[in-house]
């Protein structure tokens, strides 16, 4: 199959107070508390405009520090190797993460975020509205995390397994 590049321009940089992955929140809902913001480039703030009426909102972002990937990992919240497109690794083919954030406000061209589980200074690709109608599921499975019954997410950390 013939391979065809994407080019992904960021859009602006999320500003976090972790400038390290050792000892990161591992998603959003365990990062309650924790504040950054976006400096969204200038020549996208029209796109800004009904957003503040959301609660929250979508980012999807470059792993920038992230060096190669892995096709099987250990992810945190398991003892057990996996494959990556059924982990959320940052050790990815295409270095692509995304967190649901809350939104505090927006001034001018940034918009100030919590929940923030992303490295400091990490270049935003896209921001999408947070619709709870569309966007949460019901009846749904979990696969190998379903057997994590106990896990205490809040409470997890990143480490340096995936440092290069």
């Amino acid at each position: 199959m013939e391979s065809k590049q994407i080019i992904i321009n960021p859009i602006g940089i999320i500003h976090t107070p972790f400038n390290d992955i050792n000892g990161m929140p591992i998603q959003p809902l365990a990062a309650e508390g924790i504040k950054g913001y976006i400096a969204l480039y200038p020549e996208y703030l029209e796109g800004l405009k009904d957003l503040e009426g959301f609660s929250h909102i979508t980012l999807l972002y470059y792993f920038h520090k992230i060096k190669g990937y892995k096709l099987t990992v250990k992810p945190f919240m398991d003892t057990e190797t996996h494959g990556i497109f059924a982990t959320k690794s940052p050790k990815r083919p295409n270095a692509i993460g995304f967190s649901t954030v809350k939104l505090l406000k927006i001034e001018n061209n940034i918009i100030h975020i919590e929940m923030v589980d992303m490295l400091n200074e990490t270049p935003l690709i896209d921001i999408k509205p947070f619709f709870s109608r569309f966007d949460n599921r019901t009846n749904t499975k979990s696969g190998w995390l379903d057997k994590q019954e106990n896990l205490c997410i809040e409470q997890l950390r990143s480490d340096t397994r995936f440092k290069n």
